[in-house]
């Protein structure tokens, strides 16, 4: 007979615990994703100390996943898995970003580099909001000490040519970024020339005044 009933269990032993870790997975996968747009959330609301203690929770459960995962490395560099931690790179860069800290690198978040790139891409997008706000608020000043960084970063992300399939689609990301930075450079330009038109039509009637 067939020594076929050890081979399957076996096999189906495996089955199950690699089904198991990918279940867990997903479900941290999905638990990550919550807590980085909850920090990103209190970032722009100004509330660091909520979105600190977010972080915290965030890099605990991505070092978790990926030592659940570590004996299935096709689980952890699933479609899912790494979405996740992009999401973990995104919201540690633009915490990092919006209080002038240096920025984590991706070996201290745990975070294979083409996530950390892809997190970095999005910070892009999420440092826009945050100088509209600022110039909505006509903290000008700050807006493009921050627009600094997002020109730094498109310029960085740039110089990355490779092939997609090495990259996880950074490419497209970047060109998303550039559409972005344009954007924000223009809304900017607008906003200090009306600042400075809104000064010179002060200083002019404050002439006009003195002269009466």
């Amino acid at each position: 007979m067939l020594n076929l009933d050890p081979i399957v269990d076996r096999i189906r032993a495996d089955f199950e615990a690699r089904n198991q870790a990918r279940d867990q997975a997903l479900n941290r996968s999905r638990e990550l994703v919550r807590y980085c747009s909850l920090t990103i959330r209190a970032v722009h609301r100004h509330e660091f100390e909520e979105a600190l203690a977010l972080l915290q929770k965030a890099r605990a459960l991505a070092e978790a996943m990926a030592a659940d995962l570590a004996p299935y490395p096709d689980l952890y560099f699933a479609g899912y898995t790494q979405d996740a931690l992009k999401e973990v790179a995104e919201a540690h860069i633009v915490y990092a970003l919006v209080h002038h800290d240096p920025l984590p690198d991706p070996e201290s978040l745990g975070v294979p580099f083409p996530a950390y790139l892809g997190g970095l891409a999005e910070a892009a997008g999420e440092l826009r909001r945050f100088i509209l706000d600022l110039d909505r608020q006509e903290r000008l000043d700050e807006a493009e000490a921050l627009f600094a960084y997002m020109d730094d970063i498109y310029t960085t992300l740039v110089t990355m040519d490779f092939p997609d399939a090495i990259t996880n689609g950074l490419r497209r990301q970047t060109d998303v970024v550039r559409g972005v930075v344009e954007r924000t450079r223009g809304d900017l330009t607008v906003a200090r020339r009306q600042q400075k038109l809104e000064k010179a039509l002060r200083e002019l009637d404050a002439r006009i005044v003195a002269n009466l």
